[in-house]
């Protein structure tokens, strides 16, 4: 099946990060999702230690970027992501879901990436935050 000419080509994840200028938008994406995190209880009762979310800032960030194109320090330093099994032991059903998912998008608002890769984003998050999802 071949692509529709008239609409706009969606990157490949492995073009993005250098579509969006590398690491540092993934660094600013996610430092602006946790500023939301940060003040939202839905989602801080998600978290092992809401008073320092230090780490799992950093190993979203390097997670992203290592999806979307760039260096492998994520799963160098963590192994596989296996971001069900990470994710399992915490209760995420759609509230939850629904959260998470409206603070990345206002995060990538704050971003405003290219319009080609907005679109990859969209889609890729709204997959990943529903099947993180493990409650009815």
């Amino acid at each position: 099946m071949t692509a529709d000419p008239r609409l706009p080509r969606v990157p490949e994840p492995s073009e993005v990060y250098e579509l969006v200028g590398g690491q540092a938008f993934f660094d600013g994406l996610v430092d602006r999702f946790y500023d939301t995190v940060e003040t939202d209880q839905v989602l801080l009762r998600l978290y092992p230690n809401p008073q320092d979310l230090t780490e799992a800032r950093r190993h979203l960030a390097l997670f992203l970027g290592q999806y979307w194109g760039g260096p492998t320090t994520y799963s160098q330093e963590r192994g596989h992501p296996r971001l069900r099994m990470r994710h399992g032991p915490f209760a995420i059903g759609e509230e939850e879901r629904d959260h998470w998912l409206a603070a990345m998008r206002g995060a990538l608002d704050a971003m405003d990436p290219p319009g080609e890769t907005r679109q990859a984003f969209d889609e890729y998050f709204a997959m990943a935050a529903e099947s993180m999802r493990n409650q009815p």
